[in-house]
């Protein structure tokens, strides 16, 4: 199946879902510092994944394609490290960052299978590999 639409994109899927997590676990937290920089990193994470496909969709090669996933998996690892520190300051029950990190593994390990596959195509842009 060939990838038309970023919307298609599994992990960009699984990024939403992290996201309106995200806001849903801190819509009520007072740190409004903490709040606002942890959501942006959310967003970040399936922004950088939909950027990345749109701007390589017509290009030959993946270059742009897996500099955007970079960035993304480097937005879901700042996510994953504050909600350690949401655990600490007591913002989240173990069970929640838990949870909530075990989505960002998830969303990691995808990122990090489909940048190795985008990889190891020389580069070639081929919409089959996406998901």
């Amino acid at each position: 199946m060939t990838i038309k639409r970023f919307e298609d994109i599994v992990v960009w899927k699984e990024a939403r879902k992290l996201t309106k997590d995200i806001y849903a676990a801190f819509r009520q937290n007072p740190d409004r510092g903490f709040r606002d920089q942890i959501q942006r990193a959310a967003v970040s994470i399936m922004n950088n994944i939909a950027e990345g496909f749109d701007r390589s969709k017509f290009s030959k090669d993946n270059k742009q394609l897996i500099s955007f996933m970079n960035i993304a998996n480097g937005s879901c690892g700042e996510v994953k490290s504050m909600l350690y520190l949401a655990q600490d300051l007591e913002y989240l029950s173990l069970g929640d960052a838990e949870f909530l990190r075990d989505k960002c593994m998830n969303i990691s390990l995808k990122m990090n299978g489909l940048l190795k596959t985008l990889q190891d195509n020389n580069g070639q842009n081929n919409r089959e590999l996406i998901n």
